[in-house]
């Protein structure tokens, strides 16, 4: 059997899990594995029994009416509001840690062979930051780990060997569950609104960002892309114990860019330049970095281009669920037939706005349609389509060769969907449909 992330310092402890999903399952193993005691609880009865399943000899309490005394800490799950959640305020008046799998992680590595750790956040553009950067990593040969907020949980994680490198995409939610996360590289992507259902203000959920510079050590690497207000002003107050290195989508050449088929449009040169920063600290040079950005392919569900039915592209961006990562979208591609709604975030489109020119139509759906319609309607053509299946079935209608359907909604998912996954398969099965009518 591989073997696993374990933290030897936290045999006999005992710490209660809250939320147990994917991240609280692995945190369970992990406490297993470390030779800790862990008390278990998740409001939903199915996530209990897959638990139990998992774990037999599992015990269940709910934190909210056990007593707290004797616990090392409470181990929540990312998505738990920490504002809102009455668990939060009955642990701080217990004086009990609050954490979250990256915590147990630091604890782990102290028995790890020499490694690095790379610590990725932002609004937008963290995911396919982290993704390249691990790519570039293991193209050249590099031992790398993909965890976090994308792909697997942490601690799932198999150890790497010495010089190995962990490459952890880390929400907002993840870093404020984080006390002593130290990362030898931090890079932040752009900070725009997101989120304000749990955060005071703009400023509370830019300082949530930040506090991942303030963890690191003397001597750290921070990576910022100074191209909005809030991330310029984190990286003029770093500390000077850190060095900073300050990128911007400016700094990739258009010419560059169109050498990496997965990578284009604006946001993209900001990711690029993000990753070829730390890959260039981590020792790789400059064609081993140019080989692994010419050979990566995306992410699902980000930009991806899932066909091309006659001569008609078609890209799934079910992961654009806010206005400020759909604007980069709309510049990416010329004569775009634009899907977007679904629950929304905000009540303005104020970010996509300047980017309607290459907008033939606007397609809307979901809860957000009849206000999106209201906000565009001065601007494109718009057709309230209502499904995500009606709108690629209209839009392919509309469209010639040479333009591209666009699912790139700005909005959450949960009105119609359980995930922006689900949104983004739901994409590629109707575009799957009119292949099949195509070939027919």
């Amino acid at each position: 059997m591989t073997e696993r992330l374990h933290a030897p310092a936290l045999a006999g402890q005992r710490y209660a899990v809250f939320g147990l999903a994917r991240s609280g399952l692995a945190t369970l193993g992990f406490l297993a594995r470390s030779g800790a005691y862990a008390i278990a609880w998740d409001d939903r009865t199915d996530a209990r029994k897959a638990a139990h399943a998992s774990f037999p000899g599992l015990s269940f309490a709910d934190p909210m009416q056990m007593p707290l005394e004797g616990l090392s800490g409470i181990v929540m799950a990312p998505g738990v509001p920490l504002n809102r959640h009455p668990l939060a305020a009955r642990a701080r008046s217990a004086g009990i840690p609050i954490l979250g799998d990256m915590e147990l992680f630091e604890a782990a590595r102290a028995t790890l062979p020499p490694h690095r750790l790379v610590g990725i956040t932002g609004t937008n553009g963290k995911s396919t930051t982290t993704a390249l950067l691990h790519h570039l990593l293991a193209t050249s040969g590099r031992p790398a780990c993909l965890a976090g907020n994308i792909g697997a949980p942490i601690l799932d994680a198999a150890p790497l060997p010495e010089g190995g490198i962990y490459v952890i995409e880390m929400s907002s939610f993840q870093i404020d569950l984080s006390h002593t996360v130290a990362a030898d590289i931090a890079i932040l992507t752009n900070i725009t609104p997101d989120h304000l259902d749990r955060y005071e203000s703009m400023e509370a959920y830019a300082a949530a960002k930040a506090r991942l510079f303030a963890m690191q050590k003397e001597g750290a690497l921070a990576i910022v892309a100074t191209d909005d207000s809030y991330t310029r002003a984190i990286a003029a107050s770093l500390p000077r114990r850190l060095q900073l290195v300050r990128v911007s989508a400016a700094d990739i050449a258009p010419a560059d860019q169109a050498r990496w088929p997965a990578l284009a449009g604006p946001h993209n040169a900001q990711n690029a330049a993000c990753a070829i920063a730390a890959a260039r600290a981590l020792g790789l040079d400059a064609a081993a970095i140019e080989a692994g950005l010419a050979s990566y392919r995306g992410l699902p569900h980000r930009l991806e281009i899932v066909a091309t039915v006659a001569g008609v592209r078609f890209v799934n961006d079910s992961k654009a669920t806010n206005p400020e990562s759909v604007a980069p979208a709309l510049q990416a591609f010329p004569h775009v037939h634009w899907i977007a709604g679904g629950q929304a975030k905000t009540d303005s489109l104020d970010s996509c706005l300047p980017h309607l020119g290459n907008v033939r139509a606007a397609w809307l759906i979901g809860e957000a349609a009849p206000r999106f319609a209201e906000i565009l309607r001065p601007h494109v053509p718009v057709h309230l389509a209502g499904t995500v299946a009606n709108a690629v079935r209209l839009a392919a209608a509309a469209a010639v060769p040479g333009e591209t359907v666009l699912l790139s909604p700005a909005c959450a998912s949960f009105d119609q969907f359980a995930d922006f996954e689900a949104r983004g398969e739901a994409f590629r099965a109707a575009v799957a449909a009119l292949e099949g009518g195509a070939d027919a």
